[in-house]
């Protein structure tokens, strides 16, 4: 674990953590450990403002990891507290965006509304020389009823005055940089994620999106793990109805069910609808609450817990084996 003084998406300063794998060149960065909404206090006064939240920190944490000689990212993009569409990253290295007067843009996602021109030529030309992979699991579009603003503008904090002002502002910037940098980005799938950083991430650095769980299971080189394999236990902790979209779980069957082997989740709780994952490989569920707990408890005891629902799944396995092998002989 590595760290950087990097600006907080308030516009304070913030110590942000990152990961350096031990391959000595790809840096994992989260982006909401630097510009989350889980920085921004809501008490005593709630301080969310999607309005003036800003990502430069990111861009400062790249820069950090790019100082330390890493050249492959991977970069969690969920969690966001802005919706400047990765805007201030991209000045923290060195990209200028400028209002009609040629002054540069403050911090945030309403700022974009003035927005006139895009100048690549101060980008930090290490950007080049990355591989950038970006963990996104939405699909929303930049701007519209399903983009960055309208879905996620109001757990942010944005007002339904505030989701127009901020759609109409990602709405020109989609434009200026669709004629400043080429990149299209407006309708792209996931380009709204995290306020419209997976569209900044496009056009800026030429990411590559693609959902989390598959960046991790190539990183982990999952696929090799399944060689010689009869079965497979994967986790989650709520297995509901919200599983199959993409969810762990899901990408962990996914690719076990290719090969067909079965595969058992273990849940903190087994919610809504959580049947629906049958038909998306997992062959059955189970949770790790042993009676009645709170969700404290649980959590203390999370380990203990696991470990007990896991012997008794493979107990139960055994059993299995051993009424069916007889009945089949």
């Amino acid at each position: 674990i590595k760290t950087a003084k990097v600006t907080g998406p308030l516009g304070g300063p913030h110590t942000a953590e990152w990961g350096a794998m031990g391959d000595g060149r790809t840096a994992v960065i989260e982006m909401a450990r630097i510009s989350g909404l889980a920085l921004v206090p809501v008490e005593p006064i709630d301080r969310r403002d999607p309005l003036t939240a800003t990502t430069y920190g990111l861009g400062e944490a790249i820069k950090a990891a790019l100082d330390d000689g890493y050249r492959r990212f991977i970069i969690g993009i969920g969690g966001s507290a802005t919706n400047d569409a990765g805007a201030g990253m991209a000045q923290a290295l060195g990209i200028h965006l400028r209002d009609g007067d040629g002054h540069e843009l403050p911090y945030g996602g309403a700022a974009l509304a003035d927005l006139e021109s895009i100048d690549l030529s101060g980008l930090d030309p290490r950007a080049s020389e990355c591989e950038i992979m970006v963990a996104c699991d939405v699909n929303n579009p930049l701007t519209g009823p399903e983009g960055a603003s309208a879905i996620f503008g109001p757990q942010k904090g944005a007002t339904p005055e505030m989701v127009d002002q901020l759609d109409a502002a990602l709405e020109k910037f989609a434009a200026v940089v669709k004629r400043d940098v080429g990149a299209d980005i407006k309708n792209m799938m996931g380009a709204g994620a995290a306020g419209g950083l997976g569209g900044g991430m496009v056009a800026f650095l030429g990411a590559e999106l693609a959902p989390g769980v598959d960046i991790v299971l190539d990183t982990v080189e999952f696929d090799k793990h399944l060689e010689g394999a009869d079965l497979v236990l994967t986790g989650e902790g709520a297995l509901d109805s919200q599983t199959v979209y993409n969810k762990a779980p899901i990408g962990v069957s996914r690719r076990a069910s290719q090969r067909g082997i079965p595969v058992i989740a273990i849940a903190g709780t087994l919610g809504d609808h959580y049947h629906i994952v049958h038909e998306h490989g997992i062959s059955a569920a189970t949770s790790i609450p042993n009676g009645p707990m709170t969700l404290e408890s649980a959590s203390e005891h999370a380990a203990h817990l696991i470990t007990d629902a896991t012997r008794q799944v493979i107990r139960m396995l055994k059993v299995g084996g051993q009424v069916f092998g007889q009945k089949t002989k």
